[in-house]
């Protein structure tokens, strides 16, 4: 699992205001949270947090946090971050500390391997959840849960029960959800009884007919 550092300063003040000014001079206001530790508001370098979880390991990044009086040495994770709804830039951030030597829930995305044997007769594969909640060590985190579909035929499903997970980890789930599916998408043909298209077709000579009628019209008439 990645491991980074991100600089961070308290801030005393906090509200609306307070995060606008902020977030005007360029900073990120953010909140850190945790286990037997105060929610605390904090200040962080946007693009600093940007780098820090670009990585492969993404939202999964343990973080160590450096600077900041009472945090200085906690490992965390970005749990939530607000996004501007134009610009698309983090507006604020919160972070949750956690404890490397004790398992933790997280969000892992699912890697297909290789084309399904049913994709090539046309069939259709359907990833009906992108990720899945996994039990491990934080420093245990996988990338990704790989899932092999080469076998899948039309018509087949793979459940979560059925999904192998990476050494040391427990995929998380209290139902057996479909995780992917194979199937034909068939497109919709509007049935058009016998009498239906008689009369359509019928419809067309008479077209024919009225345009042929105004042609021979207009050379009688030049």
């Amino acid at each position: 699992m990645a491991q980074v550092e991100l600089n961070v300063e308290i801030r005393e003040k906090s509200g609306k205001g307070v995060a606008r000014k902020l977030r005007a001079a360029g900073q990120l206001p953010a909140v850190v949270y945790g286990k037997d530790l105060d929610s605390t508001a904090i200040v962080v370098d946007p693009s600093e947090l940007e780098g820090a979880i670009s990585g492969e390991a993404g939202l999964n990044t343990l973080i160590t946090l450096k600077g900041a009086a009472g945090l200085d040495g906690k490992v965390v994770i970005l749990k939530a971050a607000a996004v501007h709804a134009i610009r698309r830039n983090m507006i604020s951030a919160d972070f949750h500390v956690i404890n490397l030597k004790k398992k933790s829930i997280f969000m892992v995305p699912i890697n297909i391997i290789g084309t399904a044997l049913g994709q090539k007769e046309g069939g259709s594969l359907q990833l009906v959840r992108n990720d899945l909640e996994v039990l491990c060590l934080p420093t245990e985190v996988p990338q990704a849960v790989d899932i092999d579909v080469t076998a899948l035929e039309v018509g087949d499903t793979i459940h979560i029960e059925e999904v192998v997970a990476p050494a040391g980890v427990e995929l998380v789930h209290d139902v057996n959800f479909t995780v992917i599916t194979l199937n034909i998408i068939k497109e919709e043909v509007e049935a058009v009884d016998e009498d239906e298209l008689e009369a359509i077709e019928g419809e067309g000579e008479d077209g024919a007919e009225g345009e042929a009628a105004v042609e021979d019209g207009d050379a009688a008439a030049e």
